[in-house]
C-alpha cells in the first residue's frame, strides 16, 4: 500500500463492500492504493451462489442450506422462519453462542486481512459489538462519524434498515436518519446501504428490492457530496447513476469479483 495520503499529488483510494469470507483477495485489495475503504458486511452466514459456503450449512448442511435459499428466494419469509427456528431449536440455548462463535473465526481473518490504512463500517450482517475487539491499530471503525483523506472529507454511515430478513445489524430509519444527520456535509458519503432510488435497490439476480434509504437519499440532494459509495445490492440494475451534483457507486460485491472499486482526485 502506498504511504498515507499528503502533499499535492494525486491520491487513490479502495473501497470494497460485502466482502462475505473472501480474507484472500481482501489482503491484497489496498495494493497500489493510500488507503482501503470497508463498507461492511464481512461475515457469510450463506453463500446464495454457493449454499456449501458460511456459516449456516456449517452449522446445519448443504441440503438445509438450499431450502433455506429456496423459501427465502420465493419470498416466503414466515415459512423460512419455521424451518430456521426449527433447525435452531436442535441447537437449544446455546445458539448465540454458536453463532457468536463462527462469527468470530471469521472476524479474525478478516481483519487481519485489513492493510493499513483501513477505514471501515459495518454492514447489515455485521456484529458491531466485536469489531473493536478485532481492529487493529491500522483499522479505523466509524459509523455516524467522518475522517478527512488526503484533503477530502468522507463520512461513514454503517448497517441497514429493518427488514423482513431481520440480519443482525438492523436498525430504525430514524437511528439510521440520526447518523446521517451526525455526519453532515462530507466530500464522500460512504454507507452500507444504497440511497431509495428504484434503480440502485433492485437486485436482478434475487428479483427484488433491497432497502434502501430515503434519509440518505434527502441527504445526497441536501448537502450534494461528490461521491455517494455503497454495497449491500449484489447485482443491481444499475451500478452508477448521477443524483444532482453527487456521482452514486454501487462499488460492488467483492466476495464475487475480487476487485476494488478506485477513486482517484
Amino acid at each position: 500500500m502506498a504511504p498515507t495520503p499528503g502533499g499535492n499529488r494525486r491520491k487513490r483510494i479502495h473501497v470494497v463492500s460485502d466482502v462475505h469470507g473472501n480474507a484472500r483477495d481482501l489482503a491484497r485489495a489496498g495494493d497500489g492504493a493510500d488507503a482501503l475503504i470497508c463498507l461492511g458486511d464481512l461475515v457469510l452466514f450463506l453463500d446464495y451462489a454457493d449454499h456449501s459456503r458460511g456459516i449456516f450449512p456449517d452449522l446445519f448442511g448443504v441440503a438445509n442450506a438450499d431450502r433455506i435459499v429456496e423459501l427465502r428466494t420465493a419470498r416466503r419469509f414466515e415459512e423460512a422462519r419455521a424451518f430456521g427456528a426449527e433447525l435452531w431449536s436442535g441447537i437449544g440455548s446455546d445458539r448465540a453462542a454458536a453463532i457468536e462463535k463462527a462469527v468470530r473465526k471469521q472476524y479474525a481473518e478478516m481483519f487481519a486481512a485489513f492493510p493499513t490504512p483501513t477505514y471501515a463500517t459495518y454492514g447489515n450482517v455485521d456484529m458491531p459489538t466485536l469489531w473493536r475487539e478485532y481492529a487493529g491499530p491500522g483499522t479505523t471503525v466509524l459509523d455516524g462519524e467522518r475522517v478527512e483523506i488526503g484533503g477530502w472529507t468522507f463520512g461513514f454511515v454503517g448497517g441497514g434498515l429493518r427488514t423482513p430478513m431481520r440480519t443482525p445489524y438492523e436498525i430504525s430509519d430514524e437511528e439510521y436518519a440520526a447518523k446521517i444527520e451526525a455526519v453532515g456535509e462530507v466530500d464522500v458519503l460512504c454507507s452500507h446501504i444504497p440511497p431509495e432510488v428504484p434503480e440502485l435497490v433492485y437486485d436482478t439476480v434475487a428479483r427484488r428490492f433491497e432497502r434502501g434509504s430515503r434519509a440518505l437519499l434527502d441527504a445526497i440532494r441536501r448537502t450534494r457530496p461528490r461521491y455517494s459509495l455503497f454495497g449491500h445490492v449484489h447485482q443491481p440494475l444499475v451500478r452508477r447513476m448521477r443524483i444532482g451534483a453527487t456521482e452514486c457507486v454501487n462499488v460492488g460485491h467483492f466476495a464475487g469479483s475480487g476487485k476494488p472499486w478506485a477513486l482517484e482526485w
